[in-house]
């Protein structure tokens, strides 16, 4: 494999020791005693040390582990991997694409042993997946310190991230999968129903009633966006190539109809449209073979977007019959990518041709223009920028500017009322806030619970500081039955790098400085996060961001009161930080309001 500037790539040692290092099983030692990877020439994965129990987050109050900060950290790991709540459970993959919990079954057992051992001043070390070392530290320093899929920035390519992969020394964590703080299709919801409210307001008079928006994808995420839609009072239109996930979606709830054809789908569109009634259909098919035929009808959609899987070729299902397209990734996935490019571009192709008809076209953040571009389509007018835009410039950077971003918690009791009560709180606490008081009512009403029951909510600078306090003064008063977990997704406002997508069109141009997700992570740990993740890729495709995550246990404690108050300053303070100095005035504002202490401004 060739790398840039013609650099060899590096001999790799698959003999390395770690905390994981014990004897090869009888099952992995090959006829001359060596280490045997998978026959199929696949990601080794260890089978002989899945569980025999399926494996879910533990409920109640009882520890396995020596802190409420080292359980929590194992329960939500759990979390991710309970078939209800990960994509693919068999491989560890929890959502988008390839986004993992743990490298193989293997290192596993070895992360969820090395946590029951952990110490109250102790810090697991995490590489990609992987336990590989516990450090002494102090009571008040991170529990687990993860880092997935970094690359040196020259070798931060698909090509070398996949041979490493298949060798199983990497995995790809996306952005909460292999940080373990993943809450299922809610995790995005609250942020996708405020881009589409943005959306609203700025195209449809602040409704999306008598509107139709056609997007594609309904895998863990992107299950997020007919809801959303509905409950902005639109129709939604998804098209899914895998039939089971449609059925699945509409299930939970996600999808409030599966159509039996296009045919039908159109109809139930056209119907509901007429009516203003807010109804999302669900279409067994693929997004590069529909778009093109909704275009030969005429059939006028007010919004086109997509979440489909493609940030990485080997994700995104090109057209054919799906048990084909399948095989075809298992016997020739050369031939697949290659195929999965040219449907990519079709399909982004007729989102650009909707545009000219009309329809209001926004990218949703998988790098699907990215991958366009790079099969020959020009997405991007003569200035560099995109034909359409990335839902964050064009509706979400001014929340953004005033530090929101999805803020969220789960109930370590596995108790939903536990949730219902912090919701109580959280109208008490910002009783002037109708925007949030909606979204509660609405999230209590349409959005179920999936494995531990959690709630996801945009809050602000100096916000989550003083609702975390109330959270863990809710515990301390055995108001709810078990410490709570907070934390966030790593699409934030001050902890990601991603010019495809977070930072795109940055008012300075900064969009790809990858400084400031590094501090970002740095100020957590130095302000006393109970966990710090820090990962390459996620959401876009290895080497196109760089991101980082924090979590923090809210155990009832004075001494947690205090850690709660420096985290969740520090962390939604980057973004003010961020903005601000890339000359967002609003940023700038929000500052100087709010004492958000920046030299610049204080000169």
């Amino acid at each position: 494999m060739s790398l840039p500037n013609e650099i060899a790539t590096p001999e790799l040692n698959l003999e390395a020791t770690s905390l994981s290092s014990g004897s090869p099983s009888p099952q992995e030692r090959g006829p001359g005693g060596e280490v045997e990877r998978q026959a199929d020439g696949k990601r080794p994965m260890y089978y002989e040390y899945k569980p025999a129990e399926t494996v879910k987050a533990a409920h109640g109050t009882t520890l396995r582990c020596k802190t409420w900060e080292a359980e929590a950290a194992l329960r939500m790991l759990e979390n991710n991997l309970d078939p209800a709540v990960s994509l693919v459970y068999d491989e560890l993959i929890v959502y988008g694409g390839a986004g993992r919990a743990a490298r193989n079954w293997k290192e596993f057992q070895t992360i969820v042993k090395s946590l029951k051992e952990l110490e109250a001043d102790e810090t697991l070390l995490v590489q990609s997946g992987k336990a590989v070392g516990v450090l002494r530290t102090w009571p008040h320093a991170p529990r687990v310190l993860i880092a997935n899929s970094n690359l040196v920035p020259a070798w931060s390519t698909q090509e070398y991230f996949d041979e490493l992969d298949r060798k199983g020394l990497m995995m790809y964590g996306q952005m909460t999968a292999g940080s373990w703080i993943y809450i299922a299709t809610q995790g995005i919801l609250q942020g996708t129903y405020e881009t589409f409210g943005a959306m609203a307001t700025q195209h449809f008079g602040g409704t999306l009633k008598h509107t139709v928006t056609v997007t594609a994808g309904l895998g863990g995420m992107s299950g997020a966006q007919p809801l959303a839609v509905t409950m902005n009072d639109g129709v939604c239109l998804v098209i899914e190539p895998i039939d089971e996930r449609v059925k699945q979606k509409v299930r939970e709830g996600y999808v409030d109809e599966q159509a039996r054809d296009l045919d039908h789908a159109l109809e139930l569109c056209e119907q509901a449209k007429a009516e203003g009634r807010a109804w999302s259909i669900g279409l067994t098919g693929n997004a590069a073979t529909v778009l093109p035929q909704l275009l030969e009808r005429n059939f006028k959609a007010d919004i086109v977007t997509d979440q489909t899987s493609a940030h990485d070729l080997m994700d995104y299902l090109p057209e054919g019959d799906i048990n084909e397209v399948l095989a075809l990734r298992a016997a020739n996935p050369e031939e697949f990518k290659k195929q999965a490019l040219a449907s990519i571009v079709k399909h982004c192709q007729a989102m650009l041709d909707m545009q000219e008809r009309g329809t209001i076209a926004v990218d949703y953040g998988n790098n699907l223009r990215g991958q366009a571009e790079k099969g020959g389509l020009q997405v991007r007018d003569e200035n560099g920028q995109f034909l359409y835009p990335g839902f964050v410039p064009g509706y979400i950077r001014p929340l953004f500017c005033e530090g929101k971003g999805p803020f969220r918690w789960a109930a370590l009791s596995g108790d939903p009322q536990d949730i219902l009560r912090i919701d109580r709180a959280l109208l008490e606490t910002f009783p002037e806030d109708k925007l949030l008081a909606r979204w509660i009512e609405k999230a209590q009403a349409k959005v179920p619970f999936i494995g531990l029951p959690a709630r996801v909510c945009w809050l602000g600078y100096g916000e989550r500081e003083k609702f975390s306090l109330v959270i863990n003064d809710l515990v301390a008063r055995g108001e709810v039955s078990a410490p709570i977990v907070i934390g966030r997704d790593h699409l934030d406002c001050g902890s990601v790098a991603s010019p495809n997508r977070e930072t795109e069109g940055m008012k300075d141009g900064s969009d790809a400085v990858a400084d400031w997700p590094l501090l970002n992570a740095l100020a957590n740990c130095a302000s006393g996060a109970d966990w710090v993740s820090l990962h390459n890729g996620g959401g876009v495709g290895i080497g196109n961001s760089t991101h980082s995550g924090m979590v923090i246990v809210a155990t009832g404690t004075p001494e947690k009161a205090e850690r709660l108050r420096r985290v969740l300053t520090t962390d939604p303070g980057m973004g003010i930080f961020r903005h601000a100095d890339a000359g967002y005035e609003l940023a700038q504002d929000v500052a100087r309001e709010r004492g958000a202490n920046i030299p610049s401004l204080n000169v």
